[in-house]
């Protein structure tokens, strides 16, 4: 058996939701796992605040041979992150894999920043984590397999100036996917996070050009990422048995900027 057939096998009938799925790392993730195992009957449900986006790459999937669905709505809110989950389980009949990568980025002090903003950033980035985790863990823990892989950030290791909303929430996901690991391995659900460093997406168009440039020029690799660069490691970890020990690991594709 050839390596891509060994990958297909070890990812072979696998249904997968992925948040955030229109742009940047969601994207790349979901064209990843197409591309990895069309051929063994990939089953994707995207979901992403833009249903245009999640269209479009719906459409890119399905040239690559896999199935694809989209939904659109907000994961922040608790009927859409639950509607989400439910979703696949109904167009694929049961859910293996949750990929919880919507998110969204703004930049202020601290000093400066309003009440809503720090309110807005949990809502998004966190506190949907935990809203689609919790639909998704039953259905994982019936059928005593699962992978829910959330995307944190390496800022939520080490922190940065003007963005310690989006730090605080990247901390508190990899703290939940270090909690809900513990309580759900047994079940075979293993709950992991990644935290890239800075990636060229979308995400952060709104972010300063000073900030980034001073971003870059710290970073040992003296570059920000790709969100190609990142998809692989969402590969391994959904992975069987190459994910199979890992178990509320970070993984941290950051171009240098943490080392644990």
């Amino acid at each position: 058996m050839g390596i891509s057939d060994h990958t297909l096998a070890l990812l072979d009938g696998r249904r997968a939701v992925i948040t955030g799925a229109g742009s940047g790392i969601g994207k790349a993730i979901a064209l990843a796992y197409a591309l990895a195992y069309a051929q063994a009957g990939a089953r994707l449900l995207l979901a992403d605040l833009d249903a245009a986006r999640a269209d479009s790459v719906a459409r890119r999937c399905r040239a690559l041979g896999a199935q694809a669905e989209t939904v659109a709505g907000d994961v922040g809110d608790e009927a859409t992150a639950h509607r989400i989950i439910e979703r696949c389980v109904q167009a694929f009949g049961g859910i293996d894999i949750l990929v919880n990568n919507a998110g969204m980025l703004t930049q202020s002090r601290c000093a400066d920043m309003p009440a809503c903003m720090w309110d807005e950033m949990l809502r998004v980035d966190l506190r949907s984590v935990f809203l689609c985790a919790r639909r998704a863990v039953p259905h994982m823990q019936a059928q005593r397999w699962g992978r829910i892989i959330n995307i944190a950030s390496q800022l939520g290791i080490k922190g940065s100036e003007e963005l310690s909303h989006y730090a605080a929430a990247k901390a508190g996901v990899i703290g939940f996917t270090k909690s809900l690991a513990l309580e759900v391995a047994s079940d075979n659900v293993l709950v992991n996070a990644i935290a890239p460093g800075p990636i060229a997406t979308p995400l952060i168009d709104g972010i300063s050009a000073q900030w980034k440039r001073a971003k870059e020029a710290s970073l040992p690799l003296k570059r920000f990422g790709q969100a190609e660069e990142v998809a692989p490691t969402a590969v391994l970890l959904a992975s069987d048995p190459g994910g199979n020990l890992y178990v509320g690991q970070t993984l941290g594709p950051n171009c240098g900027d943490v080392m644990p």
